[in-house]
Parts: structure tokens; C-alpha cells; sequence
């Protein structure tokens, strides 16, 4: 595995929370058409050089890193109302410590 990969996000028209991590200028056309079924039109967010040292909001980047060079993608899927929950009462906690 690549310990530096440009990556292309994209997001899911059908899900909100569910993205999309492939390797910069790979056809989604080669994507499983499971896949492509569920996740819907992919609308394009970004572009990043992912190392395993970057931080993401929702997934380890070496997962991320580990999936695409074993799959050919990731797909972070929406988090469960308690992890939204959970995430909601830190950001609480830390405004209230700094506040």
C-alpha cells in the first residue's frame, strides 16, 4: 500500500452522511454496479492527498488507504443516531470548558 494516495470524495445523492473515497482518476464505471445502485449519482467533493497520518472526520485514514488498495474504494457510510449523539455532546462539552 501506498503510503500517499490522491484521492477523489465523492457524496451520495440518495444518502446523506455516505461518501465515497477512489483513487484520483479512476473510472466509477469500474465501481460494482451493487454499488453504484445503492449509492446513487456521485457528486464530487474533493480532492486530497490521503496519507495515514491525515486526519478525517469519520474514518481512519489508513482504512481508507487499506480499502482502495484491496477493493478499489471506500465507502464511509452515515453514522447511527448515537454516534451523532455522542458527537453533539462532545462539541457541547468542549463549548462549555472553553466558554
Amino acid at each position: 500500500m501506498s503510503q500517499r494516495l490522491f484521492v477523489s470524495v465523492y457524496r451520495s445523492n440518495r444518502r446523506e452522511g455516505m461518501y465515497l473515497f477512489v483513487e484520483r482518476g479512476q473510472s466509477l464505471e469500474e465501481l460494482p454496479e451493487s454499488l453504484t445502485t445503492s449509492f446513487g449519482t456521485p457528486e464530487p467533493v474533493l480532492d486530497l492527498v490521503l496519507t495515514p497520518e491525515r486526519k478525517l472526520a469519520r474514518a481512519s485514514a489508513p482504512d481508507v488507504l487499506e480499502a482502495i488498495a484491496e477493493q478499489g474504494f471506500y465507502l464511509q457510510m452515515p453514522p447511527s443516531k448515537e454516534e451523532l449523539e455522542a458527537e453533539l455532546a462532545a462539541v457541547a462539552a468542549s463549548r462549555n470548558r472553553s466558554g
